[in-house]
């Protein structure tokens, strides 16, 4: 018996097949020619639903190693019912090992005659149609397959493996970029699927690479004439369509703003008022020194506390841990007098900050210190009307930070601005503290009339619940 997918032998009569889909809880009937009656008819469907049962339970134990007791169990199904189609399948596909499709051929279309819906009869006789050099016709039956079962990944992996073989390299890219788009991103293939899934990936890449250089050579003259444009976006674009980039979209917690765009890092011409910020980088970072060098480690607090909102399977390391931690300023629209009063400097240069005042909720304005060795793991805002600006202090080697499908490095003494309701993390792998000034600001997207109304909608949610509603958790 071969196990689904497998190759491991187990007697020289029983076979369980490759794909594997086939219904045991009685639901398929098998087609049978009974005296009319009900006693009849019942026996009938007694009978079938046995044998599922022995074949279900032949197939359970050779998945699990149980050579001899699979072989009872087919020999009992094969007993009661020499033609029924599942006992039919299995001798077909022991056929198809001992390289006879000829005769599997005529075994699977007896057994789909009495099962047409059975897809797992279906596939296996075109993969037999197929070792007959009958690829039409075994496409057709593939076909078939999908039409029912879309997601049936031994049936793409087939299809587009016939589409190789036919020399349509780009037509098999895509039907094997279809089978790998159904796969959980924590997936772990089965023994049988190994093979073909790296297949698939490699003639993926393959195609995507070809793609690049077909399109680009078609860009050239224009990149040229447009060499004083940004063509950011249509990077990007380009990124998306050869699989190099992930489509990353605003996934806040609390609140989603419609017709905002899925922007990632926003051009600072939109925020004018950095500058000033850059410009007291120095006296910014020279006082959170004083801070750390007075006050010790103690005088941060941790980032991450038992916030209800965030997956504890990923922040377990950093839950009350000052391997990720902070010194308020402002935080949530709560201020602390005493840390504002330790660092003037850094309070005169956010005079013409625009803050996200929104009550119970921000503004928020404090600095955030990384620990050697510590990762922030990926997560999202609660609201997408704000942004998110990071002053870069203290940035040694190899860290970095990710938003959606970009990457960016902190550089001291420069601000970026991003939305922190797309996915995002940070990563300090060096031997040395990463210190950052956060602030938060609206987003430019929100007119002044929407802004009041969003601090009044927030308020009432507020007042509803009784307690701050948005689950916020600054972005790193």
């Amino acid at each position: 018996m071969v196990v689904a997918g497998g190759r491991e032998e187990l007697s020289d009569t029983v076979v369980v097949p490759v794909f594997s889909s086939a219904k045991t809880d009685g639901s398929n009937r098998m087609r049978v020619c009974v005296p009319i009656g009900d006693d009849a008819v019942q026996q009938a469907h007694n009978s079938d639903t046995q044998v599922k049962e022995w074949i279900r339970s032949a197939r359970l134990a050779a998945e699990n190693g149980r050579t001899f007791e699979a072989g009872q169990f087919f020999r009992q199904a094969q007993s009661q019912a020499p033609r029924h189609p599942l006992v039919l399948n299995e001798i077909a596909m022991q056929l198809m090992r001992n390289g006879n499709p000829a005769e599997a051929d005529k075994l699977f279309t007896e057994a789909r005659r009495a099962e047409p819906s059975n897809m797992e009869l279906t596939y296996n006789h075109a993969v037999a149609l197929r070792a007959l050099s009958r690829v039409d016709r075994a496409m057709q039956l593939l076909e078939r397959v999908l039409s029912i079962e879309p997601g049936n990944m031994a049936a793409l992996f087939e299809k587009a493996s016939i589409e190789e073989q036919r020399g349509q390299r780009q037509t098999a890219a895509a039907t094997y970029w279809t089978a790998l788009q159904k796969l959980p991103p924590d997936f772990k293939p089965p023994q049988w699927m190994e093979a073909p899934l790296k297949q698939a990936r490699e003639t993926v890449e393959a195609n995507s690479r070809a793609l690049e250089a077909h399109i680009e050579e078609g860009l050239v003259s224009l990149r040229s004439a447009h060499a004083d444009v940004s063509l950011r976006r249509f990077d990007q674009c380009l990124d998306t369509m050869l699989q190099k980039r992930k489509i990353f979209r605003q996934q806040p917690s609390f609140m989603h703003y419609p017709e905002i765009p899925d922007i990632e890092f926003y051009d600072r011409k939109d925020f004018p008022w950095l500058d000033d910020l850059e410009a007291a980088a120095d006296d910014i970072r020279s006082e959170l020194i004083g801070v750390l060098e007075e006050k010790g480690e103690s005088v941060l607090t941790p980032y991450v506390a038992d916030q209800p909102s965030l997956d504890t399977k990923y922040f377990a390391e950093l839950n009350r841990s000052r391997r990720w931690g902070v010194y308020k300023l402002w935080n949530e629209g709560v201020e602390f007098p005493e840390h504002i009063a330790r660092c003037p400097r850094t309070v005169a240069a956010l005079r013409s900050w625009p803050r996200w005042d929104v009550p119970g909720s921000g503004p928020t304005a404090l600095f955030s210190i990384l620990a050697p060795k510590t990762r922030i793991p990926a997560h999202t805002g609660p609201v997408n009307t704000r942004l998110v600006v990071h002053l870069a202090l203290i940035v040694p080697e190899s860290c970095g930070f990710r938003v959606g499908g970009q990457i960016r490095e902190w550089h001291p003494g420069k601000a970026f601005v991003f939305n922190d309701s797309i996915s995002h993390e940070a990563w300090n792998d060096s031997d040395e503290p990463r210190a950052v000034l956060i602030l938060d600001t609206w987003s430019p997207f929100i007119n002044e009339a929407e802004q009041e109304l969003i601090r009044v909608l927030t308020a009432k949610m507020q007042e509803w619940y009784g307690h701050a509603t948005n689950g916020d958790l600054k972005s790193s």
